[in-house]
């Protein structure tokens, strides 16, 4: 359902029983989205993320090659081609 934020704001009463009954609203301003209105479910939301992203046994990958600081700005410039 898509509604705009004037009608929304005139049968706000309706438009929330539809999104009680599951429906999802997008509520748009000058013909652009501006909200989404969604129902509650009783779907738990994980406190952080479960995907491979989150996790904290993720390998840090690091080049090989040591960078030497004292040998100067153009020793440093060179793995990147300057």
């Amino acid at each position: 359902m898509e509604t705009t934020a004037r009608e929304f704001n005139q049968n706000a009463s309706r438009i929330l029983a539809a999104a009680e009954r599951g429906e999802r609203i997008t509520v748009t301003k000058n013909g652009r989205p501006v909200a989404i209105l969604s129902p509650v479910t009783d779907e738990s939301v994980p406190a952080h993320p479960t995907d491979p992203m989150g996790d904290d046994d993720i390998p840090v990958f690091r080049s090989g090659a040591a960078i030497d600081w004292a040998a100067g700005r153009g020793a440093y410039l060179e793995g990147f081609g300057a």
